[in-house]
């Protein structure tokens, strides 16, 4: 029984390290054909699926498609099969919405696959409402990214500055009366 038939959800980046996992087990036991083997068979697999799709996205059309393109695990796919009517810089803006952490897009080199943010000022004590991880970008940013924009091979974050303190201006309390 598949995932789907199961309602179980797939989880796009957790897969992808599974056949990672594997053929490093394989690599692992030294036998050079059967490593060969399984890579021409995760090869021949993505050639079949991506076809697959291709003829999907072909016979839906880009309006039929849109309703699909907000679904990680959809635009995962299309994004790896190089099948996504959107540009990069529309999937670096879906997947930027899609998070609860407030950022702002400063630049994206899609040379080097360098991604410029700014974590924007939050209120209160100034930080994040979400995890992040060792290169300082929240988990919630990077899933996202990694599932909508996989080009997006860095990320950098620069901190917000600091809001001004506010200044508080009020009425003078007035002096008790003099009595003369």
């Amino acid at each position: 029984m598949s995932a789907a038939q199961t309602g179980v959800a797939v989880d796009a980046r957790q897969a992808g390290q599974r056949v990672d996992e594997v053929l490093d087990r394989l690599a692992a036991t030294g036998d050079r054909a059967a490593c060969a083997a399984a890579e021409e068979l995760v090869r021949v697999l993505m050639e079949f699926y991506g076809a697959g799709l291709a003829r999907i996205t072909e016979r839906l059309g880009e309006n039929g498609l849109r309703p699909l393109l907000d679904d990680e695990l959809v635009a995962s796919l299309l994004a790896l099969h190089d099948l996504n009517p959107e540009d990069v810089h529309a999937r670096i803006g879906r997947a930027l919405r899609s998070v609860r952490e407030p950022v702002e897009l400063l630049d994206f080199d899609a040379a080097s696959g360098v991604l410029r943010l700014r974590a924007a000022a939050t209120g209160g004590c100034g930080c994040g409402s979400s995890e992040a991880g060792s290169s300082g970008v929240p988990r919630d940013v990077a899933d996202a990214l990694a599932a909508f924009a996989p080009e997006v091979t860095s990320v950098e974050v620069e901190k917000a500055a600091p809001a001004p303190a506010l200044l508080q201006i009020g009425t003078r309390p007035q002096a008790p009366a003099r009595v003369r």
